[in-house]
């Protein structure tokens, strides 16, 4: 499909419906003319069904479709939904979001299905999320395929957050390559993993509290604006295939 200019702005976000997810869908949806699409794991859910009724801009609105990041089969029948039922053409940014962070402890007791399921997840899930929305994104004039990583995935930075998080961090590094490697076999596409901050959320709250702390350091809303901020932003030549944090600090890999 040949890229074209529309009035529109289409954003696919997953996990959308709590946490940082839901924060970027709402920040996203009061922005004018936005189609903002949740990929969720029950579009039918209190939670899923309540995206609906959030502020929107003018001439925005809001698409729901299931998207389990542990079932391979969901990502393309997802894209199949927002084509067929919602005439979907393409996709200006998709937000790889969705995650898990269920388990800490050192390396010598980390058992292999917690590895297994956060590398599922955390990994396994926005690599199969590109493929399925590649070809949206190619249609846009300027694609962005943006990863929800963490400090935690920084190997170089591993001495400087105390949390037993062996599952997690490297599931995280995992995706830094991954989403790099989008960066190099994709020249027409930015991309890039970002570093939500330590954020007030339920995931994010129990990783400060396992670390001894009462909650995180970071406002839910100063960590998404400054995601949006360095999103909107990017570029291929200064951003893409870069790690960010939403303060627009360059991160070691």
């Amino acid at each position: 499909m040949v890229p074209r200019e529309t009035d529109t702005m289409d954003i696919l976000i997953t996990g959308a419906n709590r946490g940082i997810g839901k924060a970027l869908f709402k920040a996203c949806a009061r922005r004018p003319n936005h189609t903002v699409i949740a990929g969720v794991r029950d579009p039918d859910s209190e939670s899923s069904q309540a995206l609906h009724s959030v502020t929107f801009g003018q001439g925005s609105r809001a698409i729901l479709v299931k998207i389990d990041s542990a079932s391979e089969a969901d990502f393309p029948a997802a894209v199949e939904t927002l084509r067929s039922q919602h005439g979907i053409e393409k996709l200006d940014l998709v937000i790889a979001n969705a995650g898990i962070s269920k388990y800490f402890g050192k390396a010598t007791e980390t058992p292999a299905q917690q590895m297994l399921d956060h590398f599922t997840i955390n990994a396994v899930g926005p690599l199969l999320l590109f493929q399925a929305t590649a070809s949206l994104l190619s249609a846009s004039l300027t694609p962005k395929f943006v990863a929800i990583s963490s400090g935690a995935g920084s190997i170089a930075g591993i001495d400087k957050l105390p949390i037993e998080n062996t599952a997690y961090g490297s599931s995280k590094t995992a995706l830094n390559f991954i989403t790099r490697r989008i960066h190099f076999e994709n020249p027409h596409l930015i991309a890039f993993p970002i570093n939500p901050g330590w954020l007030q959320t339920d995931l994010g709250n129990h990783a400060a509290q396992s670390s001894g702390l009462s909650e995180a350091p970071v406002a839910v809303e100063d960590g998404v604006n400054g995601i949006l901020n360095v999103v909107d932003k990017a570029t291929r030549e200064k951003t893409s295939g870069r790690f960010w944090s939403w303060d627009e600090q360059e991160l070691q890999w």
